[in-house]
């Protein structure tokens, strides 16, 4: 997913344009300080909500009990927009997500998680833990993921649209 297929400064003051590869380096090295989700309510009212995701292999992971909004959001709508708050960067991804069902893929990122800081522990295709956020509600949650189709990357050095293929 992350080669970038088209680009489109869209700063507004004349600003140079911003590199998928500085914002790529950042996602693979965890930078991201917060994620935020936004589903489609069944009304198509937006839903939004901070979550616990990660960046691997060119996709943004994230977890979800089965009872919660945006569990029950994804399921009736796939498309999605994820936001990350990078260092100096705010960088929003639109696409669609997926369940994961593969036992393979959900050890490989519950491993993933326990190695930067939340103790997660595949359970089958689902994760498990001791805690986690309020909003994810009891495990065990499921894990999502989304390829992103675009992203839009805004700061102080500049704004830029990029579209992956």
């Amino acid at each position: 997913m992350t080669a970038v297929t088209a680009q489109e400064n869209i700063d507004l003051y004349g600003s140079a344009d911003l590199a998928w590869s500085a914002v790529l380096e950042q996602l693979e090295a965890g930078r991201a300080e917060h994620y935020w989700l936004a589903t489609v309510d069944p009304d198509g009212r937006p839903h939004l909500n901070g979550v616990g995701a990660r960046w691997a292999d060119g996709r943004l992971y994230f977890k979800s009990g089965a009872r919660t909004r945006k569990s029950k959001n994804l399921d009736g709508d796939r498309r999605c927009v994820i936001a990350a708050q990078l260092p100096e960067l705010d960088v929003t991804f639109t696409g669609e997500a997926e369940l994961v069902t593969d036992a393979t893929t959900v050890q490989r990122i519950a491993d993933l998680y326990a190695a930067t800081g939340w103790p997660a522990r595949a359970r089958g295709i689902q994760l498990e833990a001791d805690y986690s956020a309020p909003t994810a509600g009891p495990p065990p949650w499921d894990l999502w993921t989304m390829a992103p189709e675009s992203a839009v990357g805004l700061g102080a050095s500049g704004a830029m649209r990029w579209h992956f293929g």
